[in-house]
């Protein structure tokens, strides 16, 4: 038996493409959707366009596969937890025996490497058992703690554990149980529907078979639905009258309960029941297709939510993977060991080689480099590092090889603190459930009450046969207040809100984000990536008295051609979109620190910073007004010299995006304060600032400073959204009350968030607010329905109006009214696709 993964190549290329996976690139993968290799969009290779989606392929003979039937090459299933898999964009793949499989996490693909025939074989290996010790919470009610895995006593939702999960956690038992139950529902009650209903659209099956054969047939379906699926839900109903809380789970449990019991009492002992309520063939109506179908819709809504709650636990394995899981240690005689990252301790000397990240936080002994710490401070520029300097375990070693000094491990790194930050955050949150709990903690009772006085009244006071009639009006009761409605008033309106949405660029997570961002007064927004483009520009050629500008750019461009910094490659692509020609250098240095020196044939050409110029003996004087003006504007100048002579300057900065300006209007306009909460200086942000008229400033802010900014605003009342990119912005996304992440930037940023932008257009925050208006407006209407229903019905099957009209409800009524609450909830949600 062989493995084989499309990157298990050399040491080198292992680590280029680590880095390129983790670092420099945080864009989803592009596959070819056939044969899985990875394609570049940009390269000349064969491409199709399928139902809005551009798919990229490696030759032309998987593009003729695709198109021929690309139904096939779409979704793939992961082996491991059965979640299904987009082929094009699949950041998991690898190849056993010949086959291609896809996978949802890093954690789904290790599980299956480890011991590829236990899941082919079927026979999965058992969830590995929680450290002991471990606290369960609930997600809804932070404040229920519990030291083993169980229900919640308040809401009946599954309890999770607490602190950071396993970054090869595998999927959620739960999602796969209830998917599993909710497909055994589904088609188990399609056939019920069919029987039970067709006679209302002209098929006569019912009459084919027989009464007495459809009602057996009936209880034979549903059986499975009420006795087996729905379980969990019946367990939930009966902890919730153990524990005196009664919620969503009491009605359903009441309802599904009642009217499968009534069906099977009717089933098999019709004759207690009065004529008067018998159908064709004097049999008595039965209802085993309302209890399957609350099933079924009620595992739709579960589902729905529980595929939104995981990928909250997505946020923090994405961080955790940002971690190197080895380190290369050097021993007291000079040998150097890779050793596991959980065995340095504080003072080992590690060698950190291009292109890897730092395995945990410590300070530079000797060497020199630069580090990309984007994933820390969420700027785009690498820093220069040199002895002395500290480092950030996570961060990426571009080009030099470093000696470092290890200080921080383990559960003390930077990185391991705004794993905690997101945890935290992410369970102290409070969804829209709760709203529709509260109500349910009356409304339970009452139907309960109602359904007893109504037996009560009957049995007593009655016509004759009083005890059928009771039971009836009971039952009658019961079903008519079953939550079906209840159950799709929420995850309806978000199904149809979040296609709308995606639409339009807007990816929301769960209900709880369109609920939150309805009331959102403040909104905090990250520099780099959000308001600005994310990279360096070359954006000014100032050359002094008596040079070229043309001359300028190509010398400054030439000279910086030779140099590894970031911001030469800037003025490099810059002078090539000018049409600049470059010319040899001969004789380049670099001064650490200052800038470069070299030669192109005659002339001595120096870049750099005002200490270079200061060592060369160059006067920046005449220039020196310009350089303010454009360090006023947040650009970092450069000084150029010929020959000992101030030749002129070019300036780089990252650009606003162009539609910033436009965006930041329009959120002024629906009433919100903007914030800039950045990690970049306090000059460049307070310039960017006041170009687009935002209200406060918070620069040099670490990710504890932007978290503890939110925290502040929340405790003086305010509603609080925060839009960023950055791995450093993730513990804020979490905690804010709305998170919304760039999909241009890193993807724990879009894990963390409530809402996603896909294009990074910061106009999608406004689209999104009026999405959040029209789904909450949506939801309560919804609601209405489903109550209102209820409050209507409830009296009318306890019989109100017999005494006055002679009119009983009756349970085949009930259901119908039922079943009405749901199709109204349903068409009022599609109107969400008209939304503007």
């Amino acid at each position: 038996m062989t493995l084989h993964d499309e990157h298990d190549h050399s040491r080198h290329g292992h680590d280029q493409q680590h880095h390129h996976h983790y670092g420099e690139a945080q864009d989803a993968v592009t596959r070819d959707p056939v044969c899985g290799m990875t394609v570049d969009p940009k390269a000349d290779k064969p491409s199709l366009d399928y139902h809005g989606h551009t798919f990229h392929f490696c030759s032309e003979g998987c593009r003729n596969k695709f198109e021929a039937t690309p139904e096939n090459y779409l979704t793939a299933k992961d082996p491991v937890c059965g979640m299904d898999v987009d082929r094009a964009t699949a950041r998991h793949f690898m190849k056993h025996e010949g086959e291609k499989f896809y996978f949802c996490s890093a954690g789904c693909n290790a599980k299956f490497e480890a011991d590829p025939s236990a899941y082919l074989s079927g026979n999965r290996p058992p969830p590995k058992p929680m450290p002991k010790g471990t606290l369960y919470t609930c997600p809804m009610h932070p404040e229920v703690v519990s030291d083993h895995p169980g229900d919640c006593p308040k809401c009946g939702m599954a309890l999770e554990p607490m602190g950071v999960p396993a970054a090869d956690e595998g999927p959620n038992p739960e999602l796969i149980d209830f998917t599993r139950r909710l497909w055994v529902s589904a088609v188990l009650s399609l056939p019920l529907l069919i029987l039970s209903m067709g006679p209302m659209f002209g098929l006569m099956l019912r009459d084919r078979i027989g009464e007495p054969t459809a009602t057996w047939v009936e209880l034979v379906l549903a059986t499975p639905v009420v006795l087996w699926a729905a379980l969990p839900f019946f367990r939930r109903a009966w902890n919730s009258l153990v524990n005196r809380s009664p919620n969503m789970w009491t009605l359903i449990g009441l309802g599904v309960g009642t009217a499968y019991l009534y069906s099977l009492v009717a089933t098999l002992a019709p004759g207690i029941f009065p004529m008067s309520f018998r159908g064709h063939g004097e049999a008595v109506p039965v209802y085993f297709e309302a209890a399957s179908v609350i099933v079924a819709l009620v595992f739709v809504g579960q589902v729905l939510e529980l595929k939104a709650r995981e990928r909250t636990g997505s946020a923090i394995r994405a961080l955790l993977d940002l971690a190197p899981k080895t380190a290369r240690r050097i021993g007291a005689d000079g040998s150097e060991t890779d050793v596991p990252v959980d065995e340095i301790r504080a003072g080992d000397r590690l060698r950190v080689r291009p292109g890897e990240r730092v395995p945990v936080d410590g300070s530079v002994a000797d060497g020199q480099s630069t580090i990309d710490e984007s994933m820390i401070t969420g700027e785009p520029l690498p820093v220069e590092k040199t002895e002395g300097d500290a480092l950030t375990g996570g961060t990426i070693n571009k080009n030099g090889t470093l000696i470092m000094i290890a200080e921080k491990v383990g559960a003390e790194t930077t990185l391991s603190r705004i794993v905690e930050l997101v945890a935290k955050a992410q369970r102290s949150r409070a969804p829209i459930q709760t709203m529709v709990d509260r109500v349910s903690a009356v409304f339970v009772p009452a139907v309960v009450a109602a359904a007893i006085i109504a037996f009560a009244v009957w049995a007593f006071v009655g016509p004759e046969p009083r005890l059928a009639h009771a039971l009836l009006a009971a039952v009658a009761v019961l079903i008519i207040a079953c939550p079906c409605a209840l159950g799709l008033a929420t995850p309806m309106s978000i199904m149809i809100a979040t296609g709308r949405g995606a639409q339009e660029g807007v990816l929301v997570r769960d209900a709880e984000a369109l609920e939150r961002f309805a009331k959102v007064d403040t909104l905090i927004v990250d520099k780099t990536g959000t308001l600005t483009e994310g990279k360096p520009n070359l954006t000014d050629i100032i050359p002094a008295a008596g040079v070229d500008e043309a001359q300028l750019l190509s010398l400054a461009a030439s000279l910086e051609r030779g140099s590894e910094h970031p911001l030469a490659e800037a003025i490099v692509a810059g002078a090539q979109e000018r049409g600049a020609s470059l010319v040899d250098i001969s004789g380049f240095a670099a001064k650490t620190g200052k800038g470069v020196e070299g030669n192109a044939g005659d002339t001595a050409v120096a870049l750099g910073n005002a200490a270079m110029m200061a060592d060369l003996g160059v006067s920046t004087d005449a220039l020196q007004a310009e350089t303010e003006r454009l360090r006023g504007d947040g650009k970092t100048v450069m000084f150029v010299a010929f020959d000992g002579q101030l030749a002129g300057l070019v300036a780089v900065a990252d650009r606003i995006k162009p539609t910033t300006s436009a965006a930041i209007k329009a959120l002024h306009d629906s009433g919100l304060k903007i914030i800039m909460a950045t990690g970049d200086n306090t000059q460049t942000a307070k310039a960017v600032a006041a170009h687009l008229g935002i209200d406060e400033v918070r620069a040099d802010m670490l990710p504890e400073g932007k978290k503890a900014l939110i925290d502040e605003l929340r405790a003086k009342g305010n509603v609080v959204a925060m839009a960023g990119d950055g791995v450093n912005d993730a513990p804020a996304l979490a905690a804010a009350d709305v998170g919304i992440a760039m999909g241009t930037g890193a993807d724990v940023a879009m894990e963390s968030a409530g809402i996603t932008l896909v294009k990074g257009d910061l106009n999608g925050i406004v689209r999104a607010r009026h999405l959040s208006e029209a789904t909450i407006r949506n939801i309560k209407q919804n609601l209405a329905f489903a109550f209102g229903y209820n409050a209507l019905g409830v009296p009318l099957a306890a019989g109100v109006l017999y005494p006055v009209f002679g009119l009983l409800l009756s349970p085949m009524i009930a259901a119908a009214a039922m079943s009405l609450s749901s199709v109204s909830v349903i068409a009022n949600a599609l109107r969400l696709r008209l939304a503007k």
